[in-house]
């Protein structure tokens, strides 16, 4: 396992509620020590954390020995999400930082460690859409930016679900209740038929409702009501630019990753503003919707060597 280390960044101001005089920021390393390789930077979704790599990394089919990100040539860091209650403590509320607040914590952070450029930016859901903020804070920062499954301001159908969400969190089962609702936005009818169909458990209840209960019971155990909020919260909150005008002066340095069926950050969005911008478009084919960033690692995979070997090769 990796270890956790901690910065301290002092007198930050937020977006919406003044300064603050300390903000601890923790992180994680894997690949190569820090200073001795080209360091990507993976930023985690929604209920996930700086574990990125490593045995029981989150993203370990994507990230590691002879993978598509190999830590045999990077330097791979990782922040938590300040709130998300790993290895941390509760923020005092859960609308304290914004996402562009988040992203310029993650900038601190990385000047703080000394770090002058980075090979890369990546991340999906959530974190792709701290990606798109920090292209837009720092152009410069990375080489290559790469938000997946995401877009760059929520739109109207995300800031619904988030609405959805934060209404079943004041709820008597709060994080059951949600958890339950999301994985019907991040999944598909097909893929859920396809896995279910019909089929019941020994007592008759239908598997498809039974993997429901499965999965509100496993995030009750697993994670904080209070950082649920926060992440629900800066999800509403992606807002990287106006408009895709906005975006144009950075677009070469943007490959867009999106995917054919997600509910969630519908593919058409993506399609409309890879053109819009001029940026590169990729797609991951799948039928199992928004969660196909962390199943169809053979796809992204592929799509992820294509665009390091493509800006190595100057092509």
């Amino acid at each position: 396992m990796n270890k956790i280390r901690n910065l301290v960044l002092k007198d930050f101001e937020t977006e919406k509620h003044g300064t603050l005089g300390e903000v601890p920021l923790s992180y994680e390393l894997a690949g190569l020590p820090l200073g001795r390789g080209p360091v990507v930077l993976v930023n985690h979704a929604l209920t996930g954390n700086s574990s990125a790599a490593g045995p029981d990394g989150w993203w370990a089919d994507l990230i590691g020995p002879g993978k598509a990100i190999a830590t045999e040539e990077y330097t791979i860091l990782a922040f938590n999400i300040p709130g998300n209650c790993y290895e941390s403590v509760p923020l005092p509320r859960h609308d304290l930082f914004t996402v562009k607040d988040i992203a310029r914590l993650f900038i601190l952070g990385i000047e703080t460690l000394g770090i002058r450029k980075l090979r890369a930016v990546i991340g999906a859901s959530l974190g792709g859409g701290i990606v798109w903020q920090m292209a837009v804070l720092s152009p410069d920062l990375a080489e290559l930016y790469l938000p997946i499954a995401t877009h760059y301001k929520a739109d109207a159908w995300l800031l619904a679900q988030t609405r959805v969400q934060e209404i079943l969190l004041s709820g008597a089962h709060p994080l059951h209740d949600a958890r339950i609702h999301g994985m019907l936005c991040y999944r598909t009818p097909e893929s859920l038929d396809k896995r279910f169909g019909d089929d019941t458990t020994a007592d008759g209840t239908p598997k498809i409702v039974d993997w429901l209960e499965f999965h509100g019971r496993r995030l009750e155990e697993r994670f904080a009501l209070e950082a649920y909020k926060v992440m629900t919260y800066l999800t509403g909150q992606i807002h990287a630019a106006d408009s895709p005008e906005e975006l144009r002066p950075i677009a070469r340095k943007v490959s867009l990753i999106s995917i054919d069926s997600d509910l969630l950050f519908p593919h058409a969005l993506t399609e409309d503003l890879a053109r819009a911008i001029g940026a590169k478009h990729y797609t991951i084919h799948s039928i199992h919707g928004h969660d196909a960033f962390l199943m169809e690692y053979a796809q992204l995979s592929e799509i992820v060597k294509e665009i390091f070997s493509s800006t190595e090769t100057g092509t």
